[in-house]
């Protein structure tokens, strides 16, 4: 029986803090984080890995802007394909290279990646989901009159914000699946996958919007029978009070902790809150433990020295 992984890598682990985002970096930080995926393979795991992609999605959203002059505007699900492709492309190249040095014959493929979403969803009237660079209060009533909806976001500045509906099904589900049976390594659902619904006629139709990567990320661990889902960040540990003179780093948590933190407030929407939400949901639904760590220790979070585990009960 094939005993299967699901590894979530951040988007903003590929584009460091102070880098511009050249090919050149992203490359090199895509290099660097894959040693949870290598520790994987030893412990004779199958392997899905699924990426976000905040930092090169607002890339292409600012290309958008500054060359509307010279070429047609791409929709949000254009602009999530494309990052697949290119995320994609890099996680691949750097895995075939590493297998190589590894001594571990496996293919690589990657899958762009389509997501079904309610087309009424309830984010659809009031998106929250901030995409994109900072703007001036003078700037807004420009944006406002292309049709924009725009916020103040942590009082930075405004930026533009977006539906981001819950994912329903991975369309592309039972093909992972045989990938993995295959013998294959599978990159998918990057950047939460391409967000589709049903339109009238009953034809899959793209929605301007994002899904979140670690929903989506929960959902395909559900879906294709994952043992282990781990998500990577920027942070060893999950916390409490976040920064605070009183944070307190949790190795682990019970899925009903977990709850009651996020009631309080512990776990912000636009940080841990959806990470959490994703772990309670796939480890409340499969019975198995979800993990939360460093990119930067993925190895040790794989072999259970570093991280926070979430666990039933």
């Amino acid at each position: 029986m094939t005993k299967i992984a699901v590894l979530a890598l951040g988007g903003n682990a590929l584009i460091q803090e102070g880098q511009k985002g050249n090919v050149g970096e992203q490359f090199a930080n895509t290099r660097m984080s894959l040693d949870g995926a290598v520790e994987l393979l030893h412990q004779g795991f199958s392997i899905v890995i699924t990426h976000g992609n905040g930092p090169q999605a607002g890339q292409e959203m600012l290309k958008n802007e500054l060359a509307y002059k010279e070429t047609p505007q791409m929709p949000l699900g254009a602009i999530v394909a494309e990052t697949q492709g290119f995320i994609g492309y890099m996680i691949a190249q750097s895995m075939i290279n590493r297998l190589k040095k590894e001594n571990i014959n496996k293919n690589v493929s990657v899958i762009i990646t389509q997501v079904f979403v309610n087309k009424d969803d309830k984010s659809i009237d009031d998106p929250s989901k901030f995409v994109g660079r900072f703007y001036s209060e003078e700037e807004v009533p420009q944006l406002l009159a292309k049709g924009w909806i725009v916020k103040k976001d942590s009082g930075r500045g405004f930026r533009r914000v977006v539906p981001s509906p819950e994912p329903i099904d991975i369309i592309e589900k039972q093909t992972i699946k045989d990938l993995l049976i295959n013998d294959n390594i599978v990159i998918a659902v990057g950047g939460g996958g391409i967000p589709v619904y049903y339109d009238k006629n009953g034809d899959i139709e793209g929605m301007d919007a994002v899904i979140d990567k670690d929903k989506a990320s929960s959902l395909l661990s559900k879906q294709i029978d994952a043992e282990k889902f781990y998500i990577m960040t920027n942070e060893k540990h999950v916390c409490l009070n976040y920064r605070k003179y009183n944070e307190i780093l949790l190795n682990e948590l019970t899925v009903s902790k977990a709850r009651e933190y996020l009631r309080q407030g512990q776990f912000p929407a636009g940080s841990m809150g959806p990470k959490i939400e994703s772990m309670i949901s796939f480890v409340e639904e499969t019975g198995n433990s979800g993990h939360i760590g460093s990119i930067d220790l993925a190895k040790d979070v794989i072999k259970g020295k570093s991280g926070t585990v979430i666990l039933p009960g």
